[in-house]
């Protein structure tokens, strides 16, 4: 989606790779955690969305440099893949931005910096797959940005949940990430980018 008139938010919600096939050996865990994650996300976008806080969905292009994201997501939600339910749970919709990047990181080599900048975006709420690799590499990115971070610990999931605990650990104490559950997020002050408001999230919160 093009970016319109008038479209500014303070606050965006990041989908870090949920359209994702998960087809590779000894994916059967991530899956297993992925999907009952999804559907947290897909509550947690939809308050977003009402909020007016704009969904944007980066993603891996899997080494298909003549792909695009239509046919990724369209490969993830038919075929039958092991990410096909998180797929289509986390449908991405017309009105939602999209970015595809070609390492770990939302921000490596991307546009996401220019859609930020236009849309003056100084707060993100990143979530997806997978919390201790591209979610970590894409909080860092965050941090050195500046950004206002805010990492749902209910709404990413690694391979193991160990792995995960240790990431958002990490995004908490070194990158200064709100690691608040999504139910507890308030997004209507998000939206507003006013955080000093928030009596429901802390920042720095410990919900892991």
């Amino acid at each position: 989606m093009d970016a319109g008139e008038g479209e500014r938010a303070r606050t965006a919600l990041l989908l870090v790779d949920v359209i994702n096939d998960m087809d590779f050996p000894g994916s059967d865990e991530l899956v297993r955690q992925a999907e009952p994650m999804a559907r947290r996300l897909a509550a947690l976008k939809t308050r977003a969305l009402a909020a007016g806080i704009p969904a944007i969905y980066i993603n891996d292009n899997f080494g298909k440099w003549r792909s695009d994201f239509r046919h990724l997501v369209d490969h993830c939600t038919n075929d039958d893949v092991p990410g096909r339910e998180v797929a289509r749970i986390l449908r991405p919709s017309e009105d939602d931005y999209f970015v595809l990047k070609p390492k770990h990181s939302a921000f490596f080599d991307t546009t996401l910096d220019t859609l930020l900048e236009y849309l003056e975006t100084d707060t993100v709420i990143l979530t997806g797959i997978a919390g201790n690799i591209c979610v970590l590499f894409s909080a860092n990115d965050a941090y050195m940005r500046d950004l206002r971070l805010y990492v749902p610990s209910d709404c990413t999931v690694s391979n193991t949940k160990t792995e995960n605990d240790y990431a958002l650990n990490q995004m908490r104490t070194v990158l200064k990430a709100d690691t608040t559950s999504s139910e507890a997020l308030n997004l209507e002050c998000l939206a507003r980018g006013d955080d000093r408001d928030l009596a429901s999230s802390t920042r720095g919160g410990q919900n892991l």
